[in-house]
């Protein structure tokens, strides 16, 4: 099951993506309110955008970043292209979803 949902849309000329990636984004900082103990660090460190192939987003993300972060910007493009949204975490994690405009 994939942790992203993505949506793109093109108009005029301008590819619209929206992203939602479900992730916990812990800080490493927080404690278990039950038990008191810390809760480890887990978040993404990596975040990676590609058109058709082509690399047009990369963003280097950290524990400040909330839960579930949501992820929105255009670029330049046309109906057909295929958006590809990629993610890493401090755990080795990672998840990849395509779509095509």
């Amino acid at each position: 099951m994939s942790t992203i949902k993505l949506r793109t849309k093109e108009k005029e000329g301008m590819i619209q993506v929206k992203a939602l990636i479900k992730h916990p984004m812990e800080t490493g900082l927080r404690k278990d309110s039950k038990t008191g103990e810390k809760i480890p660090a887990h978040y993404i460190q990596e975040v990676v955008i590609t058109k058709n192939g082509t690399q047009v987003l990369q963003a280097d993300w950290n524990g400040s970043v909330s839960k579930n972060p949501y992820l929105a910007f255009s670029v330049k493009g046309a109906a057909g292209d295929k958006i590809k949204l990629s993610w890493k975490d401090n755990t080795e994690k990672s998840d990849e979803v395509e779509a095509t405009v």
